[in-house]
């Protein structure tokens, strides 16, 4: 025995890698060709006659690489490599020209790994062919080598050696029309997915016979029964929670479908569970809501469904608003979809579904004409995750009237209808959603901090929401909870907390769940143990953390609760500028004209102003108006209440004309010189 060092070079000055392999002289009488060879078992191609006439001028020029034999059945020495050379070197003996003692050079590999690689990697005389590399891995597994010696020895990934040894379980029909250019290696991964051999077998001589490969019956074979991580319910709970919850999950060994859900009960539980989280929020409202994840449930036959309004089913006014109504349904729908990308928020997501359903219900109510939505039905659905149909009251048919008769209609009791504090209707000409929006937010969070430090007030707004909850609404449904209270802390979507207002406010509750958690109380026991004045003043906190009179656009106005938030200010004399003057993020949603003007109203003016950048002109005003405790008057919802109505000081048409760039004016300046913010920052 010799052993041949060989060198592989190497590229630069680094030394070269040294291979020991074990060279060795057999006799051709005891070499014979490894099953697991890539083409064992083939017959000779037409080039092994002129394979064997250059072997016997020219001699052996390549050792054969061969492992040693194994049992009775096997020569001594069985080749890996080379079987093509031993097929021309038969045709030589049975010629007579040479015998079984012929001397032929091999490496003799003993390694399980090296073997593996001299059956792939050392095969060059003849294009490998993909079903061939399968065969022969199943071979090898057969053979006792383990994937990870596969995987090692061919520089595969596990994962790969592990497909492709599904595989090599495909019926031989299969690989012979893979040879045949009839089955490719993505419909072969699909045969091999079938739990039924005879099935495989079925459709694999099909498509060697030329008939095709139908996929869809495997695609619809597959389907039959699954659930996968594509199902509607899926877009609201997500792999982890599901995971943590029990569920079982399988995943395809080839990565090209769809993870199976093996749990669905679990998966419906949670769906309904969050689902159900929300649902309460409009049945402390008084709306019947039903939650399902399968058909549609049974609902009393005076209800009539709300849909999409076509065409000209309404008058150009109400159609107008019908149409607004939607594109407002749309963009909520779109930030639905956008707030369940960021798993780490769901309670983010969760109000902007309920921003959106209620977006649903006064779309639905518009469309047809007022009518008020008393029941939801609520299904899984994919991007945003619940599908909403709205229930309403069939309207009684109208009895066919004799024309001839005198009719007289029924006497009916004038409808109730409470009394309302007048608010500032603002003027939104010229300013965009965004800046509205900016400023109701603003002026949301001011109000929030006013009313904290105000227990009073905070109690009086507290009571007021109870007798409307539990009260003015006659209908309201059970909720999971002991009580049908409902609340939810103002935190919009792409809001920023201001530290002096409502993140002061935060700070408090924060705090204020520090102090339960270490009292090793229940709730209900901590609360009840504290003083009266602080009892007093977390009932501040809960309730102005809870306000919310922002608007999103321009067209939505909540005049009602605007009218709320006048009543508020006044209670707990609001006063913004207390704790906050406009800071650079608030103005930078201003234009200039309005950041001028906002110097003007403060008593600031400055000719060189005009002449500064926005970016410098913005860093002004908010060092003016830190100077002087200065924020427009609106955003403390400014007004005066006297016996339940409001009396709001009319703003003055001027406005003084400023150069124009992004915008257009929203403040108008009083002849006592303050500003009125004409969108009352709401």
């Amino acid at each position: 025995m010799t052993d041949i060092p060989t060198t592989l070079p190497d590229a630069g000055s680094s030394p070269a890698l040294v291979i020991e392999r074990d060279e060795r002289v057999v006799r051709l009488g005891d070499l014979g060709i490894a099953r697991e060879n890539l083409r064992a078992g083939e017959p000779p191609d037409d080039d092994i006659p002129l394979l064997a006439a250059t072997l016997k001028a020219a001699g052996q020029l390549y050792p054969l690489t061969v492992r040693p034999g194994r049992g009775k059945k096997e020569e001594p020495w069985m080749a890996l490599d080379g079987r093509r050379r031993r097929l021309a070197w038969g045709l030589l003996l049975d010629a007579g020209e040479i015998d079984g003692d012929f001397p032929v050079r091999v490496y003799v590999e003993t390694d399980p790994a090296r073997q593996a690689a001299a059956i792939v990697l050392t095969n060059t005389a003849l294009p490998v062919h993909i079903a061939d590399v399968v065969i022969a891995i199943g071979r090898m597994l057969k053979s006792k080598l383990t994937v990870a010696a596969i995987a090692k020895a061919l520089g595969y990934a596990e994962i790969e050696i592990k497909r492709l040894a599904a595989l090599s379980t495909l019926p031989g029909a299969a690989f012979e029309a893979m040879k045949a250019g009839r089955l490719t290696l993505k419909q072969a991964k699909l045969l091999a997915r079938l739990p039924d051999p005879a099935e495989q077998i079925e459709l694999a001589e099909a498509a060697l016979s030329g008939h095709g490969f139908q996929e869809w019956r495997i695609h619809e074979r597959l389907d039959q029964g699954q659930v996968t991580t594509h199902d509607r319910r899926c877009a609201l709970v997500d792999a982890e929670a599901y995971a943590e919850a029990g569920g079982r999950s399988e995943i395809d060994l080839f990565g090209e479908r769809a993870p199976v859900l093996l749990d669905p009960d679990v998966l419906t539980r949670l769906w309904t569970e969050r689902m159900r989280g929300i649902a309460a929020v409009f049945e402390a409202e008084g709306v019947a809501v039903h939650v399902t994840a399968g058909p549609e449930p049974e609902l009393p036959e005076d209800l009539e469904a709300l849909g999409y309004v076509y065409g000209s089913a309404l008058p150009s006014e109400e159609m107008a608003r019908y149409r607004a109504q939607c594109e407002v349904l749309t963009e909520r729908a779109e930030t639905v979809r956008s707030a369940l990308l960021g798993a780490d928020s769901p309670d983010v997501a969760d109000l902007a579904i309920v921003d959106m359903i209620r977006a649903k219900i006064a779309a639905d109510q518009t469309g047809c004409g007022g009518r008020v939505v008393t029941t939801l039905v609520l299904w899984p659905a994919n991007g945003t995750g619940v599908d909403v149909r709205c229930y309403t009251p069939e309207e009684p048919e109208l009895e066919t009237v004799d024309e001839d008769a005198a009719y007289t209609p029924p006497a009916r009791p004038a409808a109730y209808m409470p009394p309302e504090v007048d608010a500032p209707e603002p003027d939104t000409h010229g300013v965009n959603h965004a800046l509205h929006g900016t400023r109701t937010d603003v002026a949301t969070r001011g109000l929030i901090r006013a009313l904290a430090d105000d227990p009073g007030a905070a109690l009086t707004a507290l009571i007021s929401r109870l007798f409307g909850v539990l009260v003015l609404r006659t209908h309201v449904a059970r909720s999971e909870a002991a009580l049908t209270i409902v609340a939810t802390a103002f935190a919009p979507t792409g809001g920023r907390v201001i530290d002096t207002l409502d993140g002061e406010v935060r700070d408090r509750l924060e705090s204020r769940r520090a102090d339960w958690q270490a009292s090793g109380r229940t709730v209900m026991a901590w609360v009840h143990a504290l003083p009266h004045g602080e009892k007093m003043g977390l009932l501040a906190e809960l309730t102005a953390i809870s306000l919310d009179v922002r608007e999103e656009r321009t067209t939505l106005i909540r005049r009602r609760a605007r009218a709320e938030a006048v009543e508020l200010a006044q209670l707990c004399a609001a006063d913004i500028a207390l704790h906050w003057t406009p800071d650079t993020p608030f103005l930078q949603s201003h234009s200039k004209p309005l950041l001028l003007g906002m110097l003007e109203a403060m008593g600031a003016e400055d000719e060189r102003a005009r002449a500064l950048k926005k970016t410098e002109l913005v860093d002004w005003v908010a060092e003016q108006a830190a100077s002087r405790g200065w924020a427009p008057a609106g955003l403390s919802w400014t007004g005066s209440v006297q016996d339940g109505e409001a009396v709001v000081t009319e703003p003055v048409d001027e406005n003084p004309t400023l150069a124009d760039d992004d915008g257009v004016g929203a403040f108008v300046v009083t002849p006592a010189g303050t500003a009125v913010l004409e969108s009352v920052a709401a």
